[in-house]
């Protein structure tokens, strides 16, 4: 469902669509109006997807909608299953803002908290995902870097963690938000980023939730979505990233005794309490998912690449998520608007805490 309840006028979309194309514009609907416009297009011929940015695009984590369709134009020839661009409409004309026409491509993606379509919940199918999560990941870090030198940003791991203070230290200064633990979690990761690493392309938000799945049976990776974060950098940090949204058996908890008394009646509190019990990606708790290890294994075995230093790679993916959320929920305060985020992010630093002390191992 869209996000936002107001409606899209997409009459002036289609009819731009229909003389670019040259076909028949004979459906459109709204997917989503969060960060993203996402708007479904059906031609007479084809499907098509049309994303409009609403948020964030002028952060530097965020590449610019142009930077965007060049990425997606060089991973043409490669592996890689991303959409293909087709056009870039750089004028608010239109959609109010510019915005980019890509290929559909079929499967289904897998939302944060949601668990697998019906026809994948089983062991089979649930290992099947995570070892094809792997390989799709492992497929990006192997992509030939030099076609987006000069496209996407170059950072080095410490580069990101440094980025991330300046952004956070930004939006708690406009929301007066004053998140327990999170600038020790900062001094950390700026104490232990490795000074050396591989350089590899990396999508930059890879999870479920961006990867479409097909399949009727066994579930295969049919589209890698949404490359607005795209960057040259280390691929351990999108393994880190990934592996964020695993939980293993016997793993620690947060407490929220003390969340709760900061936010009483909030309903994120419900809701992070089964985050608490079945973790981000519910499905990873479920029989025949593959372990963190495992996972590890299988892209260290794939890539030889050694996943030393762990301990900061995971680290560093929640402290990420906390900087993008709090920039969300400066954009709902700035607006005067209500915003369930601050439990969230706090939510998210403790799993930051528990990585950095020891207690979320590997």
């Amino acid at each position: 469902m869209p996000e936002s309840a107001t409606p899209i006028d997409t009459t002036a979309l289609e009819a731009f669509l229909a003389d670019e194309l040259g076909t028949t514009v004979t459906s459109t609907e709204v997917l989503a109006d969060g960060l993203n416009l996402v708007i479904a297009v059906e031609t007479e011929q084809d499907r098509y997807v049309v994303r409009r940015p609403n948020k964030l695009r002028e952060t530097s984590y965020i590449n610019d909608l142009r930077t965007e369709y060049e990425v997606m134009e060089r991973l043409r020839d490669t592996p890689v299953p991303a959409p293909t661009p087709v056009l870039f409409y750089e004028d608010d004309a239109i959609l109010g803002d510019s915005f980019l026409v890509l290929t559909a491509l079929d499967g289904d993606p897998v939302p944060l908290g949601s668990d697998l379509p019906n026809r994948f919940q089983n062991p089979s199918a649930r290992r099947r995902v995570g070892e094809t999560l792997i390989d799709s990941l492992t497929e990006i870090h192997a992509v030939e870097t030099a076609p987006f030198e000069g496209v996407c940003d170059h950072l080095r791991p410490r580069d990101q963690v440094d980025r991330c203070i300046r952004h956070l230290e930004a939006a708690t200064a406009a929301t007066g938000h004053e998140i327990p633990g999170v600038w020790d979690v900062a001094a950390w990761l700026q104490d232990h980023a490795p000074e050396t690493g591989e350089t590899t392309l990396i999508h930059g938000d890879f999870r479920p939730g961006n990867v479409l799945f097909s399949g009727t049976d066994e579930p295969e990776i049919t589209g890698v979505l949404d490359w607005e974060t795209a960057m040259l950098g280390d691929p351990l940090v999108e393994l880190g990233y990934l592996l964020l949204r695993w939980r293993d058996e016997g793993d620690p908890t947060p407490p929220l005794d003390d969340l709760a008394a900061r936010y009483p009646d909030h309903d994120a509190i419900a809701h992070l309490r089964d985050v608490n019990e079945n973790g981000l990606s519910p499905f990873t708790a479920e029989p025949g998912s593959p372990t963190r290890r495992e996972l590890v294994a299988r892209y260290e075995d794939r890539t030889g690449y050694a996943f030393e230093n762990q301990r900061f790679y995971r680290a560093l993916a929640p402290f990420m998520l906390v900087t993008v959320w709090e920039d969300l929920h400066r954009h709902r305060v700035e607006a005067g608007a209500d915003s369930d985020w601050a439990p969230h992010i706090e939510h998210m630093t403790m799993l930051a805490e528990q990585v950095v002390d020891g207690s979320l191992g590997l």
